[in-house]
């Protein structure tokens, strides 16, 4: 049942008089924003409780840290073991483990769905490629139409401003190697890679911008290195936030050449690599079967076992009769998914497949580097169409970011139409939407 902030809102929007209804249509976006995002927009913002966003956030924060800790918990250090147990390849492991530390940066974006009574983790990124931080402009932008400041005003509607809070901590990160005022942060793709993402990089650089960052774009290869430093069209250059993958490292017959003089600066301690490749260490959905596998639970605490218990759904890699048994036996509740993928490439959902489609997906994944994971079911939420006046319900994904200060808001969702898809993915027909996240001060 969705709250009460949000049937008031759609309440408004069946009144054509209140302005509600089209408020996104109308709201004042920059020109950079538009063009990446005007087209995906979501017809309303998401409403949440911030206590109910914080008591979960307060559960990620340590859950973070048990991620990070089991090559060290599960194998004794032994990163190539860990790895190997993951399914990772050597070349991938010898660029992930090259500069590995104890402590990575927690540059994070927790995936989740709200059931209706609680958030359950369906995957987390950790990596500084990280999309939605820029979704406060719909916050910002809606501020500005008389209509919707009225109601948040009455309800005392709040947000995150995610980028800002991921900038000041890129400014604390990059001022011990800064040579000005304000660090030189060049955001970098790999070889090509500005020609399909530069657009939403630019919305990004312009928020990240207005925080007192100079940001610049870049690709992996255009960098000079002089004495340790790298420099870009002649600047020198404080940070490169790394927005390339290991993936797209090995899959170029050239990409630890053109890595090179990114790592030898970083470890020269003259330019800071953001983050840097070790955090594909705990991207990989591996991890959540390590955490949730009852064969390891004699690492964790009895409080641990329990936070892990409360974040994540049942989680188990699919190998083994018992859980193939189990996979097979318990189609409608189960979702296969890769180790390794975004945009839920790969991915079967056993409530949306035949008998025999999941039979066939269950023995073709069986040992391959896939989990099978317990289906968790989102709230639907009622959404008034701008243009019809139709409400619909839809479903959406929630995106918690954090950085090393700490909780940086809840300030992404990705939503589709309830019944259009089995998974919230990019490839869902009607589209899937984007959209930010108010506030409010009580449930």
């Amino acid at each position: 049942m969705p709250n009460s902030v949000t049937k008031h809102y759609i309440d408004q929007c069946l009144d054509e008089r209140s302005g509600l209804r089209d408020a996104v249509r109308r709201a004042p976006f920059s020109p950079a924003f538009a063009h990446a995002y005007g087209q995906r927009l979501a017809d309303r913002p998401w409403f949440a409780g911030e206590a109910r966003l914080r008591e979960f956030a307060a559960d990620l924060r340590p859950f973070l840290d048990l991620l990070v800790s089991l090559p060290w918990r599960l194998f004794d250090g032994d990163l190539a073991a860990y790895c190997a147990t993951l399914g990772v390849s050597p070349r991938h492991a010898a660029v992930m483990t090259r500069n590995a530390t104890r402590n990575p940066p927690r540059y994070a974006r927790p995936d989740v769905y709200f059931d209706g009574s609680a958030f359950k983790l369906l995957e987390l990124n950790i990596c500084s490629a990280l999309g939605g931080l820029d979704q406060a402009a719909v916050n910002r932008a809606l501020l500005e139409v008389p209509e919707f400041r009225a109601f948040a005003e009455e309800h005392r509607l709040g947000f995150s401003d995610t980028a800002a809070e991921f900038a000041a901590a890129l400014r604390d990160i990059a001022a011990p190697v800064a040579e000005g005022d304000s660090p030189v942060v060049a955001m970098t793709e790999w070889t090509d890679g500005l020609a399909a993402y530069g657009h939403r990089m630019q919305v990004l650089r312009e928020q990240m911008g207005a925080a007192g960052l100079d940001v610049r774009l870049a690709e992996a290869g255009q960098f000079k290195e002089k004495a340790g430093k790298l420099f870009l069209d002649g600047t020198p250059v404080d940070m490169v936030l790394r927005y390339f993958s290991v993936d797209e490292i090995c899959s170029d017959p050239s990409g630890e050449e053109l890595l090179e003089p990114i790592v030898r600066a970083h470890e020269s301690g003259r330019t800071v690599l953001h983050s840097t490749l070790d955090s594909y260490l705990y991207s990989n959905k591996g991890c959540m079967y390590l955490l949730s596998d009852p064969r390891w639970r004699e690492a964790f605490t009895a409080e641990e076992a329990a936070l892990i218990d409360r974040v994540l759904p049942w989680t188990r890699a699919l190998s083994g009769a018992d859980v193939v048994e189990q996979a097979l036996a318990e189609r409608d509740s189960l979702i296969l998914k890769p180790r390794v993928g975004y945009a839920g490439t790969g991915t079967v959902a056993g409530w949306a497949a035949g008998e025999r489609e999941w039979r066939e997906a269950v023995a073709a994944h069986t040992g391959d580097g896939y989990i099978v994971q317990r289906r968790v079911t989102p709230q639907s939420e009622p959404v008034c169409d701008a243009g019809s006046g139709e409400v619909a319900d839809w479903i959406a994904a929630w995106s918690f970011f954090f950085t090393d200060r700490g909780y940086a808001g809840s300030s992404f969702i990705r939503a589709i139409p309830a019944g259009s898809g089995p998974i919230i993915s990019p490839s869902t027909q009607p589209p899937m939407r984007t959209t930010s996240v108010f506030t409010f001060p009580h449930e």
